[in-house]
């Protein structure tokens, strides 16, 4: 693991400690760290939207229980984001300041004015831009220590999900991104994610891993027992980039060989109708559950009876749902795409088959589901997997890594 690290505190000037009353729950769960002391830091992260926005996704759960906890620790911390309807403009949530501005399609645009008028002038010692999509280009207008945060590039996939135009937009602005952060230190969020900038020629002294992690004070088996029939399912948005329908033509073929087995597709978004019309032409409508949006009690439940998770995505940044499955006792099959083999250890937690391989795909799944020893061995490993990721140690990595440029930037620019 790269990790570019100094001695907490190295070079930062002491601030007052702040009141840490309001930091509720977060401060409930956090577990080994170092009591605070009198020197911590003023953090800036902007990112398109915070994780009560019901658009969010994985790299918004990242933000939250990283920087909740390096709220934790002393720090503090304000999120800027793009407003969402219901929502306050300005609130404090689990120790981190939320404010909103803009909507989701102008909000890049409002950043620089918005920074540069208003938040400039409230002296934080780190800017932490959260790349999603549309970057903000933050080093044409931060000037004092700036750190980027990247879960993964969309690349030419995000033509799978977008049409020609803001897809091209899409893909045009990460391509300036090798330009305009060439000289930024980074977080990233997982081997494949680095592999993939340092291919886009940045340095690789640039860069620390911060990984995904999952809620093991959520996700933790509770005695639900497997599904008495062989149960596949799929974790995750319903998007067009996802490949789901790769899934549902793979069980259409396991249902020749295992008659009984079933599918349960566990989440929700724009595709849905689409995956509906192609389970009814394969013939498989009656044996696959579409069940929407779940509670995180639904969600544990039926992580637990599962037999296997199917992952089948061109590229994620890591792919967090294969570690929530085998936190709660479920081995995963994944395509071997960029982050997915971040978070599947092949022959180990589950297995990895080339993206698109629907033959591949079909030979993976039935070997699981048909071998009850090979499927409990998977168990054993992938949970020992699970328990050996924790947000606590990628909030550790990032403070580190955030305490390194404030102090290195501070001691250049000392005189």
């Amino acid at each position: 693991m790269l990790k570019i690290a100094i001695g907490r505190g190295a070079g930062i000037a002491p601030r007052p400690m702040r009141n840490r009353s309001d930091t509720d729950l977060c401060i409930l769960r956090f577990h080994g760290f170092p009591q605070p002391n009198a020197l911590f830091m003023k953090i800036l992260v902007i990112n398109w939207q915070d994780w009560t926005n019901p658009l969010s996704g994985g790299a918004e759960v990242h933000l939250h229980q990283t920087f909740c906890r390096i709220a934790a620790m002393g720090h503090d911390v304000t999120l800027f984001c793009s407003a969402y309807p219901g929502a306050a403009p300005e609130e404090r949530v689990d120790g981190i300041r939320i404010v909103r501005r803009g909507g989701r399609n102008t909000f890049n645009f409002i950043v620089p004015y918005y920074y540069s008028t208003m938040l400039r002038k409230e002296g934080y010692d780190v800017v932490v831009d959260d790349i999603n999509k549309i970057p903000f280009y933050t080093p044409l207008f931060v000037r004092g220590p700036l750190v980027g945060l990247s879960h993964h590039f969309f690349g030419r996939s995000i033509f799978m999900e977008a049409g020609p135009i803001f897809g091209g937009y899409v893909y045009s602005s990460e391509a300036l991104v090798d330009r305009v952060y060439r000289n930024t230190p980074f977080l990233v969020v997982s081997q494949s994610t680095l592999d993939e900038f340092i291919s886009r020629g940045f340095r690789r002294e640039m860069f620390t891993l911060a990984l995904n992690s999952i809620d093991h004070d959520r996700l933790h088996p509770t005695g639900v027992a497997k599904s008495a029939h062989p149960t596949i399912g799929y974790f995750g948005r319903l998007k067009k980039y996802k490949s789901v329908d790769h899934v549902i033509r793979a069980f259409a073929r396991i249902r020749e060989t295992i008659p009984d087995a079933e599918l349960v597709i566990i989440g929700r978004g724009d595709y849905q109708p689409e995956l509906r019309k192609l389970a009814a032409e394969l013939g498989v409508t009656e044996a696959t559950r579409f069940t929407g949006f779940v509670s995180e009690e639904e969600k544990l439940r039926l992580l637990q009876e599962l037999w296997v998770v199917v992952n089948p995505s061109m590229k994620e940044g890591w792919g967090i749902v294969n570690v929530e499955a085998n936190a709660c006792g479920t081995p995963a099959v994944a395509a071997d795409s960029p982050g997915l083999r971040d978070s599947v250890r092949h022959g180990v937690t589950g297995e990895l088959y080339p993206y698109g391989d629907i033959d591949a795909l079909v030979d993976r799944l039935l070997r699981i589901l048909r071998d009850r020893e090979l499927r409990e061995r998977y168990t054993a490993s992938a949970m020992e997997f699970a328990r050996s990721i924790t947000w606590d140690d990628t909030a550790r990595a990032t403070i580190e890594m955030l305490e390194s440029v404030v102090g290195n930037y501070r001691a250049t620019h000392a005189k």
